[in-house]
C-alpha cells in the first residue's frame, strides 16, 4: 500500500499512521527467519469489537455457572444453565454440534484433562475439582474460557493443583509481549509447572479464535523460549495450560471419542484464558 492510502485493516485511518509499521516490521522479521502471523490472523478494529462482545457474554456464562455450581448437581445440570444463559442473551454455546460434540459446554473433572462431556449421572460431591469450559458465539463472533471450580472442600492436593494453575497462567499472560513469540508464553508456563513438579499437557493446547472457533496459530505450552509465531498486536489466542499432577500422558475415552482423562489416573487443572496482543502488552478478553 502507499503511505497516504486507507489502511488495509478497515480503521479510517492512513496506512502511515496505522499497520504500516507493524506490516514493514513483520517483513523484516520474516527476513531474519521468524515465523510471523499472516494479515488474515490479525483482527481488524471492527472485528476486535464484535469479539470483544462475545467475550463479555462468555464472561457473564462462567460468572452464571460461579453462582449456582454446588455439591449434589449434575454436570448435565451445568450444561443447561450454560445453554439457557446463552441462548436467552442471543448466542449460540460454540461447542454444541462442533464436529459431533452433543452438548453446550465441557465439565471435566478431577483427573479428566478436558472434554468431559456433561451427563445427568456424573454428580458433583464435596472434594472435587472440576472444569467448566465456555465458548460462546454472538453475531458470527467467537470466544472462548475455563474456569476451576472447588466443590465443598478439596484435598491439599486438588487445592494445590489449581493455584499452580492459575499462577501458571498469570506468568503466561505476564510473557505475552507484543514483538515476542509464543515460546515465551510456553516457557514461563513449563518452567513454573516443573519447578512445582507437575507436568504439562504437551499435545493439547490453545488456539486463535475470533472469527472462527479454532484459528492458527496452535498455542504450543512446552516449546523453547524465543520459539514459534511472532506475537503481533491485533492476534487473539487462547492460553489454557493443561497441568498434570504425574504424567503428562493421556488416553482419550473410547466409548464417547471426547474425554482426554490423564494415563496415570492422578489429578489435572486447566484454566483458560483468551487474549488481545495489544501494542502495549496482553489485554485479556475472558477468563
Amino acid at each position: 500500500m502507499e503511505r497516504n492510502d486507507i489502511c488495509w485493516c478497515g480503521s479510517g485511518k492512513k496506512y502511515k499512521k496505522c499497520h504500516m509499521f507493524i506490516d514493514e516490521k513483520i517483513a523484516l522479521l520474516e527476513e531474519q527467519g521468524h515465523i510471523v502471523p499472516t494479515r488474515d490472523i490479525l483482527k481488524t478494529p471492527a472485528q476486535i469489537e464484535g469479539i470483544r462482545k462475545s467475550a463479555e457474554l462468555n464472561t457473564a456464562i462462567l460468572d452464571h455457572v460461579a453462582k449456582h455450581i454446588h455439591a449434589g448437581m449434575s454436570t448435565a445440570e451445568i450444561d443447561k444453565l450454560v445453554y439457557n444463559y446463552t441462548t436467552e442473551h442471543g448466542g449460540i454455546p460454540a461447542p454444541l454440534g462442533y464436529d459431533g460434540f452433543p452438548k453446550s459446554v465441557c465439565t471435566s473433572l478431577n483427573n479428566e484433562i478436558c472434554h468431559g462431556i456433561p451427563d445427568e449421572n456424573i454428580i458433583l460431591e464435596d472434594g472435587d475439582i472440576i472444569n467448566v469450559d465456555v465458548s460462546t458465539i454472538l453475531n458470527g463472533y467467537f470466544s472462548d474460557a475455563s474456569r476451576m471450580f472447588s466443590i465443598g472442600e478439596p484435598s491439599q492436593r486438588a487445592k494445590k493443583i489449581v493455584q499452580i494453575t492459575e499462577e501458571c497462567v498469570e506468568r503466561g499472560l505476564a510473557a505475552a509481549k507484543p514483538w515476542g513469540h509464543l515460546g515465551d508464553i510456553a516457557d514461563a508456563i513449563n518452567s513454573y509447572a516443573k519447578e512445582n513438579g507437575y507436568s504439562v499437557v504437551e499435545d493439547i493446547g490453545g488456539h486463535g479464535i475470533g472469527l472462527e472457533f479454532h484459528e492458527d496459530p496452535f498455542v504450543s505450552y512446552v516449546i523453547p523460549k524465543g520459539s514459534d509465531m511472532v506475537l503481533v498486536p491485533g492476534m487473539i489466542f487462547t492460553i489454557e495450560p493443561m497441568i498434570n499432577e504425574g504424567s503428562p500422558d493421556f488416553f482419550v475415552d473410547e466409548d464417547n471419542g471426547w474425554t482426554v482423562y490423564t494415563e496415570d489416573d492422578g489429578l489435572s487443572a486447566q484454566i483458560e484464558y483468551m487474549v488481545l496482543i495489544t501494542e502495549n502488552g496482553a489485554e485479556v478478553l475472558t477468563k
